[in-house]
C-alpha cells in the first residue's frame, strides 16, 4: 500500500474526521474557476518493465562523449568508484539529522572527519558541517561577519561568481545591508586595490574576494587582508574551485573562509546538491551558522562524538539564531570526505598539479591561434583561463559542438566590457587530444574571420 492512494474507505473516514462532508466540500473554499473537474490527462498507467524500457529508450537520447570546458563554479573532476558504494549503505543513505548521539556515531564520526579535513585544508581553525552549496555559504559567511562586527555594510568584489553575488543580494535584499562592488584591474584580472581601499571604511563589515576568482586568477590575499583590517573588516575568502588548495597557498589571512566542495567526489548531477562550507578563526566560533560536530569521551573514557553547536532557531531561542540552515549536506560532505581519504595529501597536491599543467597547455594552444588572445596573461592562476576571440562565440562553438566538444563559457553577460572573452576549464578529465582538437576547431574559422 505504501505507494497507493487510499481507498474511498479510508478517504470517508478522514473527511469524517474533519467535518467534510465531501471531497468537494473539503476543497470548496477554492473558487470554482480554479478547481479541476475533469480527470487529468496523462498517459495510463505503465508495468515496471514498460517504465523501465522508456527511460532506457530516453537515456539513449542523451549527449554522451562529449569533451567539456566549462567550469565557472561547477568542475567536472573523477569520482572514485568507492564514493557512491559507501554512502549507499544503509546507515549513512537513510540516516537522520544526528539529534541524538547515542544511535549516529557513525554520521557524527563522519562529519567530524569532514571539518578536520576542511579546516586543516583551508588554513582556519574550525569549520562546520556543511552548508547548502558555496553560493549560500558565501552569503552567509558576511552575516557572519555582520554579528561579529556589528557594522552593516559590505564591500564585494566584482570578480566573485556573479550567481554568487546574485545569491548574496538576496540575503541582503531584507538585512539592512548595502554592498559596494569593487572592480578588477583589466591586466591582471585581480582586484583593483586602490579601488577596494577607497571603499573599505570604519562602518564596513566584511571584504568579500574570492581566490581563484572567477577568471581563474590567485588573488593577493595577503595585500586585501591588510586593507581589511586596517578599517576593522573582516575579510571573507570564498573558494569555489577546492581542488586549488592542493597548490595555492591557503588563505591564512582571512578570517572567514566560505568555500565549495562539489570538486571532492560531488557529481555535477545537472547542478546539485553541492557541499558548501564555512570555516573560521576560533574567536568567531559562536557566530558560525550550521552546525559543529566536537569530539568528547563517554563515562568509560571511550572516544565518542557530540552535535557541539548547533545554533539554529529550532534549538535556540529565535532572536539568537544565527541562521535558519535547515540542516547540513552531511551525505554529500561524506561523499567530500570519502573523496579526501582516497587521495590523501600528496593525492590532493598531484590532481592539482595535473590539473595545473593540463591548462597550462590548452591556454597555450588555444590562445596560439590567429584572431585569439589570452587575458590577464602572467598572473599566477589555477585551471581556469578567459580567451578572448575576434569571431563570436556563437559560432566557433557551434563548430565545437559538431565535433562533440563542449566550449567555455561566455563572459559577456555578467561582463560586457570584455566581449568576445571566454572562460575555460581543463581538469584531469580533459585529454591532450581533446584540446588538440578544440584549438584546431577554433582554429578553422578565426583564419576565415
Amino acid at each position: 500500500m505504501r505507494y497507493l492512494p487510499k481507498s474511498p474507505a479510508e478517504r470517508e473516514q478522514m473527511l469524517a474526521e474533519i467535518g467534510a462532508a465531501s471531497i468537494d466540500d473539503l476543497f470548496a473554499v477554492i473558487p470554482a474557476e480554479y478547481r479541476l473537474t475533469r480527470d487529468l490527462d496523462v498517459p495510463r498507467q505503465h508495468a515496471e518493465s514498460e517504465i523501465i524500457d522508456y527511460f532506457k529508450a530516453a537515456a539513449d537520447k542523451n549527449a554522451t562523449g562529449y569533451a567539456s570546458f566549462l567550469g565557472a563554479g561547477a568542475y567536472r573532476h573523477y569520482r572514485p568508484v568507492i564514493i557512491d558504494a559507501l554512502v549507499q549503505r544503509g546507515e549513512f543513505l537513510t540516516s537522520y539529522t544526528p539529534y541524538q548521539a547515542e544511535i549516529t556515531q557513525g554520521t557524527l564520526q563522519a562529519i567530524f572527519e569532514f571539518q578536520t579535513m576542511i579546516a586543516e585544508l583551508t588554513g582556519m581553525d574550525v569549520a562546520n558541517a556543511s552548508m547548502y552549496d558555496g553560493s549560500t555559504g558565501a552569503a552567509e559567511a558576511v552575516m557572519m561577519a555582520v554579528r561579529v562586527t556589528g557594522r552593516h555594510k559590505a564591500v564585494v568584489a566584482r570578480s566573485v561568481h556573479p550567481e554568487y553575488r546574485e545569491v548574496m543580494a538576496t540575503y541582503a535584499k531584507h538585512q539592512g545591508l548595502p554592498s559596494t562592488l569593487v572592480g578588477y584591474d583589466r591586466e591582471t584580472g585581480r582586484v583593483d586595490l586602490a579601488a577596494l581601499e577607497a571603499e573599505v571604511t570604519e562602518e564596513t563589515a566584511a571584504v568579500l574576494v574570492q581566490s581563484p576568482n572567477f577568471f581563474g586568477i590567485i588573488e593577493d590575499i595577503p595585500a586585501i587582508a591588510e586593507i581589511a583590517h586596517k578599517k576593522g573588516a573582516l575579510l571573507i575568502v570564498s573558494i569555489a574551485e577546492a581542488v586549488s588548495l592542493g597548490v595555492v597557498r591557503a588563505p591564512v589571512e582571512a578570517d572567514i573562509v566560505s568555500m565549495e566542495a562539489q570538486s571532492f567526489g560531488v557529481a555535477l548531477s545537472y547542478g546539485g546538491p553541492y557541499c558548501g562550507v564555512i570555516a573560521a578563526k576560533e574567536k568567531y566560533l559562536r557566530q558560525m551558522p550550521g552546525r559543529l560536530v566536537g569530539q568528547t569521551v563517554d563515562h568509560d573514557g571511550n572516544r565518542g562524538f557530540v552535535l557541539t553547536l548547533s545554533t539554529r532557531e529550532q534549538h535556540i531561542r529565535r532572536e539568537k539564531a544565527t541562521s535558519n540552515i535547515c540542516t547540513n549536506q552531511a551525505l554529500v560532505a561524506l561523499m567530500a570526505t570519502i573523496f579526501l581519504t582516497v587521495y590523501g595529501k600528496e593525492g590532493i597536491r598531484e590532481l592539482a598539479e595535473h590539473n595545473l599543467a593540463k591548462a597550462a597547455y590548452a591556454a597555450t594552444e588555444l590562445s596560439a591561434q590567429p584572431g585569439t588572445k589570452l587575458l590577464f596573461k602572467g598572473t599566477p592562476r589555477f585551471h581556469e583561463f578567459v580567451v578572448e576571440t575576434v569571431e563570436s562565440p556563437a559560432l566557433w562553438s557551434k563548430r565545437l559542438l559538431e565535433n562533440k566538444i563542449v566550449g567555455g563559457v561566455e563572459l559577456g553577460r555578467w561582463y560586457p566590457e570584455l566581449g568576445n572573452a571566454t572562460l575555460w576549464c581543463a581538469t584531469e578529465m580533459v585529454t591532450k587530444q581533446q584540446i588538440d582538437t578544440a584549438a584546431s576547431v577554433l582554429a578553422a574559422g578565426l583564419v576565415e574571420a
